[in-house]
């Protein structure tokens, strides 16, 4: 099942998407530029789907101010908090333990 996620980084809502999976392992999509999460063409979106149907949890994010997320754009250097967000808010939501 697929499911759309929103969480919070330093004052800011971002956009994620879950594709559900049983496995206690699973795969953080982190796009580079100003990609989307779903990905050019869909492509990220079709693999974690692909991914899904085989076990594994895919979690992909969109980062502040690019795509469905709030916030200025600041680049991809400037993306550590959001990245550090969205390990956590996918560890919260598809119920996996800390590294």
């Amino acid at each position: 099942m697929r499911r759309l996620i929103g969480f919070a980084c330093e004052g800011e809502t971002l956009a994620a998407t879950l594709d559900e999976a049983p496995g206690t392992t699973g795969l953080l999509i982190v796009s580079g530029g100003n990609e989307i999460r779903s990905g050019a063409h869909r492509g990220m979106a079709m693999l974690a789907q692909r991914l899904a149907a085989t076990g594994t949890p895919v979690f992909r994010y969109d980062r502040r101010g690019v795509g469905d997320s709030t916030g200025d754009n600041g680049g991809f250097l400037t993306a550590e908090p959001d990245l550090i967000a969205a390990v956590a808010a996918f560890r919260h939501a598809a119920r996996m333990s800390p590294a």
